[in-house]
């Protein structure tokens, strides 16, 4: 196994039973044998294209300011 999925696992275990069912269900998906590509959740499709309109304009978000969004806590 890769180093980084076993730490992205171990910060996994520390989540709210919520985000732990998340995390799992996407992994299930990715890790699906049927052939198909991952697809983003519907309700998630319309912040994933903004993302993407933004990283074309070249907008991007301080490291900082990312740092900070990836460490805080999830409710």
């Amino acid at each position: 196994m890769l180093k980084s999925l076993e730490t992205a696992i171990e910060k996994i275990k520390k989540l709210t039973p919520e985000r732990q069912a998340y995390a799992a269900h996407v992994l299930d998906q990715i890790a699906a044998d049927d052939g198909a590509p991952f697809q983003v959740p519907e309700d998630h499709r319309a912040g994933v294209l903004e993302g993407l309109e933004q990283m074309k304009r070249g907008e991007r978000a301080p490291s900082d300011a990312v740092e900070a969004l990836l460490r805080r806590p999830w409710a």
